[in-house]
């Protein structure tokens, strides 16, 4: 299915957590002065109108970004990324948000590289508009992540930061996340994989992290944010999480600090909760 198109939702709740620990993330990894490869398995356009187009008919990001850009005396780390969200804009105007790529592009130097997927037609070429001229760093393919990630594996420099972030439009997505990271592991053990996931009332994203638990790997954090209680009537998205393999060691002081006044910031209820699990040898 091809019906899911990000930039209804850009800017969210779920893209402030996603792209708030996908910049730590990066920002760890770019100390050390060796290449790495990010590898996005579900890309996206790349870069999101929020003053016209989708993002105007839920306008999600008046409870995501909108709110962090309003608060005051934010840790460093949340000022970071409020700051790289606002250098896509001019003074006092949110008419931009990037998405996953354009985060990571941010932290590339001359010898990292980019490996970018991207199945939906009309992202596609969006997302090729958003790197032109990126030459040989970036590679864009017009595929379904979960099978392109196998070719990109392992990459010559021996380091890559991994997001695999699916629409879950398809309740498969779920089962193919953990084979995918079964096959990851197996061609390239010591990557960063960052998984993104929705909280659902159904029972497909929880049994989905039992199974990543499941797997036995040494390293791994798992961070989740509920922005508010579940709806009565059982639909819709109240949370999500990400479940990060061979994290930063640097990670559970940074969001045991950041994660209180992360949700608070964003709470719609006193419903509103993080979990925060974690074994870093």
């Amino acid at each position: 299915m091809l019906s899911y198109r990000h930039a209804f939702h850009a800017g969210n709740h779920a893209d402030v957590l996603k792209h708030y620990m996908l910049g730590l993330v990066l920002a760890h990894t770019v100390q050390k002065n060796k290449p790495f490869w990010y590898i996005d398995t579900h890309a996206g356009a790349g870069m999101y109108s929020l003053d016209e187009g989708y993002a105007t008919q839920n306008v999600e990001f008046e409870e995501g970004i909108n709110k962090l850009l309003a608060a005051q005396n934010l840790p460093q780390s949340l000022a970071d990324y409020v700051a790289q969200i606002k250098s896509f804009n001019t003074a006092n105007t949110l008419a931009l948000y990037p998405g996953s790529p354009i985060i990571a592009e941010q932290y590339l130097r001359a010898d990292d590289k980019m490996r970018l997927f991207e199945l939906h037609p009309n992202d596609y070429k969006l997302l090729v508009q958003n790197f032109e001229g990126y030459g040989k760093q970036v590679k864009i393919e017009a595929e379904d992540g979960f099978s392109g990630i196998k070719a990109c594996l392992p990459p010559p420099s021996r380091r890559a930061v991994v997001l695999i972030d699916p629409p879950y439009e398809d309740k498969q997505d779920y089962q193919r996340i953990i084979d995918t990271i079964k096959d990851s592991l197996k061609r390239f053990s010591t990557g960063t994989y960052i998984v993104w996931y929705p909280i659902l009332q159904r029972p497909e994203p929880a049994a989905m992290i039992e199974n990543l638990l499941h797997l036995g790997v040494p390293d791994w954090l798992h961070v989740s944010m509920s922005i508010r209680a579940p709806s009565p009537e059982g639909f819709g998205m109240h949370g999500s999480g990400l479940f990060i393999i061979n994290p930063p060691w640097t990670l559970p002081q940074i969001l045991t600090e950041t994660m209180p006044v992360l949700t608070q910031l964003l709470a719609l209820d006193n419903e509103a909760s993080y979990t925060l699990n974690y074994e870093i040898t």
